[in-house]
């Protein structure tokens, strides 16, 4: 320890001043200050506020903006994808993209029935059957999914089935309505019941168009070799046949003004259906003893897709 001059002691913390010791003085030491944190200003802390508020605030706003679009896109390409797959005869392919689209948009009565017409013809009864109820659960009184699922039960041998709901088409539809009337003879023709009806149906449908189509000829042609009347359905098949063949080459002429898989896929079909045309005359040829006629178109008909196992017939 030491002392001034006037015998006091001196803190270690200072020097003896210069006029008391004689000498120069040397800085004081101080010991340095603890700095606590700045706190917030109110600049800091709005800036903090406003910046918590836009991590919660502009997902609430944005995404619900955002997704439909989203969501309405991803269906589009889906469905896109779908029609180049079954215009490819990936049908397997198809579905999956179908599966997509419904997943994104939600239960969609026709979506359902586009997957369920791809499954049958995929062989996938089960699935098929599965979706056309699926949709007439969803819209109970629409008839698109009961026509569907009438030609399901036709290709998995419920004929009763098959023809309830047929009648349900009918009962939705509006009086005299020319497909519900078309699609309850047909599915009479193929299931062999109620023959005379399925003709007064198909007359009925015929009447109100007055210049019947391919399909409706069809539908006549198949029902009177049914009943017998072999000349006469003939007569009507050749008709039926000549028409979508001339509407084949018409679609054909689109080739280069649209879209390739769209063409593709609309001949694809016309095709199934002049598969199931021949077909039927090769059977009614076959009973008229035009054997080297019905044997050719039985192979035509095969050749261009008719199969009852996968709903062409």
């Amino acid at each position: 320890m030491r002392y001034d001059r006037d015998g006091f002691p001196i803190p270690p913390e200072f020097e003896i001043p210069a006029a008391a010791t004689g000498r120069e003085p040397r800085p004081v030491a101080m010991a340095a200050p603890r700095v606590s944190p700045r706190p917030p200003t109110a600049a800091r802390k709005r800036f903090l506020v406003l910046a918590l508020a836009a991590a919660v605030l502009v997902p609430a706003i944005v995404i619900p903006e955002v997704l439909p679009v989203v969501r309405q896109m991803v269906v589009e390409w889906s469905l896109e994808r779908a029609a180049v797959r079954e215009a490819r005869n990936d049908l397997g392919g198809a579905i999956g993209e179908l599966g997509r689209a419904i997943r994104w948009h939600g239960d969609d009565v026709e979506l359902l029935c586009l997957r369920s017409m791809l499954r049958l013809e995929d062989r996938d009864h089960d699935g098929a059957l599965a979706d056309a109820s699926r949709a007439a659960g969803i819209a109970p009184t629409t008839p698109q999914p009961f026509r569907v699922r009438a030609l399901v039960h036709v290709v998995r041998g419920d004929a009763d089935a098959a023809l309830a709901d047929a009648e349900t088409v009918v009962g939705l539809a509006s009086p005299g309505d020319v497909e519900a009337l078309n699609h309850r003879a047909y599915m009479r023709a193929l299931v062999g019941r109620e023959l005379p009806a399925a003709l007064a149906d198909i007359d009925a449908a015929i009447a109100t168009v007055g210049e019947p189509s391919p399909e409706l000829l069809d539908t006549r042609g198949f029902i009177l070799h049914l009943l017998g009347r072999t000349q006469e359905a003939i007569d009507q098949l050749n008709l039926a046949i000549d028409g979508m063949q001339q509407n084949r080459r018409q679609l054909a002429l689109l080739a280069g003004r649209v879209d390739r898989s769209e063409l593709a896929r609309r001949l694809r079909s016309l095709d199934h259906g002049l598969a199931v045309m021949l077909h039927h005359r090769a059977q009614a040829c076959e009973k008229a003893g035009l054997d080297e006629q019905a044997k050719q178109d039985f192979e035509l008909a095969a050749k261009k897709g008719f199969d009852p196992s996968r709903g062409i017939f």
